[in-house]
């Protein structure tokens, strides 16, 4: 049997993805009104232990993932690049075997992404990647959640993405390609998305444009996403708040985008 990762929205199913939604829109639905931390009657995942490698400071994947796999009967490990033996020199190799014999599945949040594709191609459980600087696929299923209940099926519609190319970014080129809906993105061009993401959009049909005009790609659509204008591993703040401030989220921008509206940011958002 081969082993099912989940690294980038691009190499899961759009039948998977949908799947996915529909469980995740219909378990949220049956635990409305209990306390946070009550385990689900039927404790999929019973048994089950979840290795957590955070190399990247993280509040709401760390916490969401934890607390995901207490209420489905699940247990949790959190490991950090310092606690390991991978933080003084043991190959991504090695300690994906040794993971694999002790845990049934592993989540990593890190910078490089191909770290996270070494692990998954040595792990024999799953792998989630729960960020790279390439990609973070599982905000953007939440993200869609989230549209799904205030706005219904995501698939037509229109999103406008203001700011950074970034690794969110990417993934909002994959789900728009995925789920079949119009992403505008309006960035400088001095951050625009990877072109290899946007030439994989284009090679398979996504409706994905790159524009400089926030104001163009805001107009009519059914959310606008940002993201913060400096994340990690970012050096000049400075530099990079004079070039995203025409892409700010204001009242203005919002005005300008369909009435129903949402607007949609992953956090953090530095005030």
């Amino acid at each position: 049997m081969v082993t099912r990762h989940f690294i980038d929205l691009h190499e899961t199913s759009a039948h998977a993805l949908q799947w996915m939604l529909k469980a995740s829109h219909g378990r949220k639905k049956s635990r409305a009104g209990l306390p946070k931390g009550t385990v689900d009657q039927d404790r999929p995942l019973h048994g089950q232990t979840l290795a957590m490698i955070f190399d990247k400071p993280s509040t709401r994947t760390r916490v969401s993932f934890d607390m995901a796999m207490r209420q489905l009967g699940g247990d949790t490990i959190m490991l950090t690049g310092a606690e390991m033996q991978l933080g003084r020199g043991e190959t991504i190799a090695d300690t994906a075997r040794v993971l694999s014999r002790y845990v049934d599945a592993i989540i990593i949040r890190t910078g490089k992404h191909e770290t996270v594709c070494e692990l998954a191609e040595h792990a024999s459980v799953p792998v989630i990647n729960g960020l790279t600087y390439k990609s973070h696929p599982c905000q953007l299923m939440a993200d869609i959640m989230t549209f799904e209940e205030h706005l219904g099926s995501i698939e037509g519609k229109v999103v406008s993405w203001m700011g950074d190319g970034n690794n969110v970014a990417h993934s909002w080129i994959h789900a728009a390609t995925q789920f079949n809906f119009s992403l505008r993105l309006a960035c400088p061009q001095e951050l625009r998305p990877d072109e290899d993401v946007v030439a994989w959009a284009r090679e398979h049909q996504g409706d994905v444009t790159v524009l400089e005009d926030p104001m163009e790609a805001v107009d009519g659509a059914d959310a606008v996403v940002t993201d913060t204008w400096v994340s990690m591993g970012d050096t000049d703040a400075v530099r990079r708040h004079n070039l995203l401030r025409p892409f700010q989220v204001n009242k203005v921008l919002m005005d300008a985008a369909a009435e129903h509206a949402i607007f949609l940011h992953c956090l953090p958002a530095h005030r």
